[in-house]
Formats: structure tokens, sequence, C-alpha cells
């Protein structure tokens, strides 16, 4: 149903109306359509509106329009909402099954025994509807509590359609605040960033401006050094300096000229943040650092426990030697000095860092460390950052693999609506050992979780490469344990002879050392360029690649093969590449169903990627009853149907299977395409790389490294060459600021010698 192209007639009018029937209604943004009567004609209404029911009156205040395909019509620019008058309307609001358990023949039965008092009845005195047939005490009960809920709720979400922000912000904030929530938006707008749903500051400033908050009012400065500060940690800031923070929070917050900002405002709104403990500062090697509370309490713990784990030596078993001699013989392999020396260490330290490129030898040694594990008596959990790492853990392994949040059992907390982890301190994991891989994608929370859920006694082994990118989340972890030399560490250098014949192997090693590896295209290679120098040309070759090459002349199936990309922007990003691939590789036709969001059209057989973790979403186990919570950032999965009159998607991750409403769509992106950094952590039999434009700071040595690492038998770039050789010679990595290297050595509060290990 479409209701665009409208014609003005007339000017802005306010009508006083009845709902008679809800047409049309969009969950995702609150578009809806309706059958109403007012001044004795029946019209439609249209525009963004909180959900409504048969029966409610309206004040709804707009312009007629002309539809061309729909006639006549009111279009809503504000709604209010009143209940029902008199006994007609207020029987056909109640019998529209609005509240759970009545239905048309209770609804009769309430208004024929109270009339025009029924809602006041069930609203101050619900013992009362006991008198009718049906109605008990506990359903008396539960319908006052749903009452009073729903017109809470409906005033909370008619502020929030009115002010043109998202109406599934409603149910969050009820948890949070319950009946004054409207109240709470009223005096504090900015309680707003404290959700999970990524409201702009604009946004947020535009409701305060609407309810009358100066722009120097003190809880709007609070809240703008607080944004500033949370913002960067999608760049990777684990703090920010003072003298970094109040600048940019001080453009930010600058947008009256008639109430100009000062440097001493912000001074204060800093200190007033400090003394509520919402922030901590402190002296990091010379810099006031700035930290989010949570992010402080994060860093230092996890500096803390890994410090006193690598102090503490477990006695290495007796006859480590022999042992180790036994799993050499049984996995029929001679380990080379650096592998051994890794084993040796897990068997007698409490934590360890292993790390090394492709071909060094990696697996082999995992799978030493777990048998000797085994041997030794200890229970071993192995676990990654994302579900795909931890199939392919588990499959190297040859054993069962977590993702990190399933290992800790992540789940719903219905008190704030926020995800919380079931072991912790309280209720550590039931594991002797952790083997944790992929550890370059792992941020400081995250660590900081898994920490607390490691029991006293329990071994660590943290696996990466450092030369991957970082984590998208706030530290560089992983490189920082690394270089602060506390930790004891094993890095395999050695490329075994086998390695030594993939040009993938030898091609990542030589981007590593800042060499272009040769571009020749071989027979029997498995790394390839094909020169493409226009953005169009490149996505038509890579379309031809996915949809025939590949296939037919290697044998190499569509599903098989991962298009990568620097960038989501350009011809060549992921955006323009999923559109084009999806044309070629699923295109519409009459068996496959398929539900459209915004420009994006997701249909049955489709690639997709979940872009956000949702820790509340319940999953099914493809085959068989089992079930549970929780799909993660990054997870790949199919669509396996689509219902384009509901507006929901089935979609298969891996055999578990979800269900996504209209209002989850905006989680879903298609897969066909990915940004590199999307890519971390997973490996695919065929990588193509698009290498045609990007911004400088993703045309980097990191971002091509972890490109050519994600393919196991054949790469191929497409693209330009030169774009290939900035890449290369990009070594620049975006400084982080984090604390951690710096607690692990401690270095904190010391002033910087020369430049800052960040």
């Amino acid at each position: 149903m479409s209701f665009s192209t409208e014609i003005e007639q007339d000017g802005v009018e306010t009508l006083e109306v009845t709902v008679q029937a809800v047409i049309f209604h969009n969950d995702e943004n609150g578009y809806t359509v309706l059958r109403v009567t007012g001044g004795g004609d029946q019209f439609a209404v249209v525009g963004t509106m909180p959900a409504l029911h048969a029966g409610e009156l309206l004040t709804i205040e707009g312009t007629w329009v002309t539809h061309p395909s729909f006639g006549e019509q009111f279009k809503a620019d504000s709604v209010q909402v009143r209940l029902p008058t008199g006994a007609d309307a207020i029987y056909r609001y109640l019998s529209s099954g609005v509240f759970k358990g009545i239905g048309e023949k209770l609804a009769r039965r309430l208004v024929d025994q109270f009339g025009e008092d029924t809602f006041t009845v069930i609203e101050t005195a619900p013992e009362q509807l006991a008198q009718v047939k049906g109605m008990t005490a506990k359903k008396a009960r539960a319908l006052q509590t749903e009452f009073i809920q729903k017109s809470g709720m409906r005033a909370l979400l008619e502020f929030l359609s009115l002010h043109n922000l998202p109406v599934e912000l409603g149910p969050k904030l009820w948890r949070y605040y319950g009946p004054g929530a409207l109240d709470v938006l009223h005096a504090n707008p900015f309680v707003l960033l404290n959700t999970d749903l990524e409201i702009d500051f604009a946004t947020i400033d535009r409701l305060r401006t609407a309810v009358g908050i100066p722009a120097d009012d003190a809880q709007r400065l609070e809240a703008g050094v607080l944004y500033t500060l949370s913002h960067n940690l999608d760049n990777g800031h684990a703090f920010l300096p003072k003298d970094k923070l109040l600048p940019a929070a001080h453009r930010l917050l600058s947008t009256d000229p008639d109430l100009p900002i000062s440097a001493d405002d912000l001074d204060e709104a800093l200190d007033r943040l400090e003394v509520r403990m919402q922030v901590v500062r402190q002296d990091v090697l010379g810099i006031d650092a700035v930290y989010r509370a949570d992010l402080y309490d994060a860093e230092v713990y996890i500096a803390q426990r890994l410090s006193e784990m690598a102090q503490r030596e477990p006695l290495p078993p007796e006859g480590l030697d022999s042992l180790i001699a036994t799993v050499e013989r049984t996995q029929g392999i001679a380990y080379a000095e650096e592998q051994r020396r890794a084993v040796e260490l897990a068997a007698s330290r409490q934590v360890i860092l292993l790390t090394g490129g492709p071909g060094t030898g990696k697996t082999t040694t995992l799978k030493a460390i777990l048998s000797v594990f085994e041997a030794m008596g200890l229970e071993t959990s192995l676990a990654a950052p994302t579900g795909r790492a931890a199939k392919r853990l588990g499959e190297l392994c040859g054993e069962d693999a977590y993702t990190i949040h399933r290992l800790l059992e992540a789940g719903y907390n219905q008190d704030t609506g926020d995800m919380a982890f079931s072991h912790d301190e309280d209720d550590p994991l039931d594991a002797d050992a952790i083997i944790v891989d992929e550890m370059s994608m792992v941020d400081i929370p995250l660590m900081f979780s898994l920490l607390r859920a490691v029991g006293g006694a329990c071994r660590l082994v943290l696996v990466g490469d450092p030369d991957q990118l970082p984590s998208v989340g706030p530290g560089q972890l992983f490189d920082h344990l690394i270089r602060s030399g506390v930790i004891p560490t094993v890095r395999l250098t050695e490329i075994f002879r086998q390695a030594q014949q993939s040009a993938i192997v030898m091609g990542a090693h030589q981007v590593n050392r800042g060499i272009l590896p040769p571009l020749h295209n071989a027979a029997g290679s498995d790394f390839f360029f094909l020169r493409r120098l226009q953005g169009e040309r490149a996505v038509e070759t890579i379309v031809e690649l996915c949809q025939k090459r590949l296939p037919q002349n290697m044998g190499i199936p569509a599903d098989q093969i991962q298009v990568l990309s620097p960038t989501r922007k350009y011809v060549t990003g992921t955006v323009n590449l999923n559109q084009a691939l999806q044309a070629a590789l699923n295109p519409p036709s009459e068996d496959k169903d398929e539900v459209k969001r915004g420009g994006v059209t997701f249909r049955t057989g489709d690639r997709v990627m979940q872009v956000r973790n949702n820790y509340d979403l319940i999953w099914r186990e493809e085959e068989g009853l089992k079930g549970g919570m929780g799909v993660f950032n990054g997870d790949i999965g199919v669509v396996r149907s689509a219902d384009g009159r509901d507006r929901t998607l089935t979609v298969s991750f891996d055999g578990k299977v979800v269900e996504y409403t209209s209002d989850l769509l905006g989680e879903l992106e298609l897969a066909y395409a990915m940004t590199v950094h999307k890519a971390q952590g997973s490996e695919y039999r065929a990588v193509i790389l698009a290498a045609v434009s990007g911004a400088p700071m993703l045309l980097t040595r990191g971002v091509l490294y972890t490109g050519i690492t994600r393919a196991r038998d054949l790469f191929i770039a497409v693209g330009d060459e030169q774009v290939l050789e900035k890449m290369v010679s990009n070594d620049r990595q975006a400084r982080r600021y984090s604390g951690l290297r710096a607690r692990l050595t401690g270095e904190v509060g010391e002033k910087e010698p020369e430049a800052l290990p960040f």
C-alpha cells in the first residue's frame, strides 16, 4: 500500500475524530492509515502515529490532500489521543482486542453494567468488575494494571511521535522509569542518551528546545561531555585527553549564539560528572585522561587480574617432556622450537599469549596445548569473539567451541532491558582452562566480562594476530597485552614448508613487511589480480566471478565466495556491490517472497548479516527442539522465508533459526559483500577484494593484510594496482587512547619519556 505523491489542497486544520478501524500500521516507523468518522463524515487519515485502536478519540492537526490512487484523505502532522466517551464508543474500544482476555461478549457485559463510567471503574475500583459474569478478581486487577500502563504508554508514544523520535523507545523508557517516563523526558530529555538505540545528540537537542530547556542548562552541558566521550568509544578510544574532549564537546554544544558556552562552563560540567563518579580522571603517562567510569573500572580490573595471573606459576605436571613426546607421536608431528615453548608455557603458567601470522603453525600448536591439557585432566573450553570464528576454531581443533557471549551465557535483564551475563565472580565458568582465539577482535568491555567469569585457578591461553585490524570496540587490547611484556608470550615466526607453497600465505607476510606481492597471475596460483581501473567495470567483473567463472571453472559455489571491500561507500563499496550481487545471484521470482525495508529488499535465499548485538533475540535449532537467546554483530545467515504482508523474515544462522519482525529488520544487511572489518575472524574458501577506491584512512596495510588472510583456497584482488600499492605503504594506524599497557607496566601517573605507546 502506498500513500505517496500527495497534493495539498487547503491550509492547516484541526479535527476531532473517532477511529473506526486501523487499515495499516508500520511498527518500524509508526506510519499509519486510519478510517475515522468526524463531523458526520467517514474518511481516511494518514501520518506517523502511535499504535491506535478502534473507538479512540483523536484530535488531529494537518491538511487535506488528494492522493492520485486513493483520493481525498487527511494528512495528520500531530495527533492527540483521548479515551472514547459514550457507551457505544467505549464498547467498540474494549472489544477491539486492545486488552488481553477482553473479547466482544465480555466487553458488552462491562459496558452494559457500568456504561460511561466503565473506564473510571477499571482504573479506580477494579473490585467492582467482579460483579460481571466472566470477570474474576485476578482478571480485574490484571485489567486495571494493563489499562493504566496503556494510558501512560499511549501518552509516551504520542510524545515520541510528535517529536520524531523512534516509537520503539517507548517500552524501554517505560521499563526504566515506569509511569513517570513522560515527566522524566520533559525534565531531562538527555536521558535518551542512556538507551541503546543510538539517538544522535542533535535529535535530542531539538527535543530539549521543544520542552523549553535553555542551551546553557547544566544537564545539557554534562550530557554533551558524556556524549562526546561515549561517541569516541566507536573510534576505539578507552579515554580521551581532557584537552581534546572539552573542545570537541564545545563544538557539539555551541549551537545558540545568544547563549555562548564558555570553557569554564565545560570545566564545571566535567567536575560535576567527576563528583558523581560518571567519569574518572587520571594521569596516564602525562595525559590528563578522562574515562567513562565503566571503561575505567574495566581497564583497571583487566590490568590487575592479568598481572596477578602472569605472576602466578602453577606447577608443571611431572614428566612434561614425556607427555609432550606422547602427544607428538599421537599427532605424527615433531614440534618446532617455538611451538614446543608454547606448549610448555601453557602447561606451567596460568596465562600465556600465543601469536603468529598465517602458515606459522598456530593451529598445530593449539591442538598440542589442548591435548596436553586433556592429558593433565583439565576441562578446557574453546571460545572466540564471533560465531563464525568459534565455528572455525571448533572445526580446526575437533572440539566444541563457543562465542564468548554464549560461553558467558548472555541473557536479557528484564529489569533494565539490557544484556547481562550469567557467569561472573559469583558464578564462574566451570572450566580448568580456557583458550580464546581471534583475540585482536576482543575489546576492553568483553575482556572485562570474560575475566570476571574466570575462576581463580583457571588457565587462560589467548591466541591471535596483532597485525590484523583492531577491535571495533574500545582499546587495542591484544596488541597492548603483547607489547607490555608482562604476560608470557610466544610469537610463532617460522613459515612451514607446506605453507610456503601458498601465494596467499606468502603474500600476506609480504604485505605485513610493506612489500606488494607479485601481481602476475601464475598458473596454479591461489593469489590473483585482475586490473579494472573503473569502478563499474570492477563491479561487473566481481559479479561475473561469483556468478559464473569461479563456480563453473574452479568448482567453487557462490555461497563459498565472499566479496570484501574496504568501504561501504562508492561504486565498489558494499552497499552497491550487495545490490549488484543480489540481482545476479538471487534475482526476484514468483516462488521467492520478499520484504522491503528502506532501499533494501530481503528475499528468500539471500545471504544476510546481523549488524548489532541483540541479546534477547530467541532462536531455535533448525533440526531439534533446543533453542536459546542472542544473535550477534557479524553473524551470517540465510533468509529461509519472507512474508511481505506482515514484513517478517525467518533467517537461519548456521542452523539457528530466528524470526525477525518488522521492527527488527534494521538489524540486518545483505552480506554478499561486506567490509573487511566485518569479515575479521572468518575464513572463506574464496575471497574477492574490491580495490578501486576508498577513504585514505581505510586503504591501509592492516585492511589488506586482514582481507588476504580471510581466504583459505583462493584470493582475487579486482581493481587498481596503485590502490594496492597505497594500502601496502600506508601503515598508519589511528591512535587509540588506552591506558592498559601503562597499567600493566606500572607506569600510570608517570610522565611520557618520548612517545606515547598507544
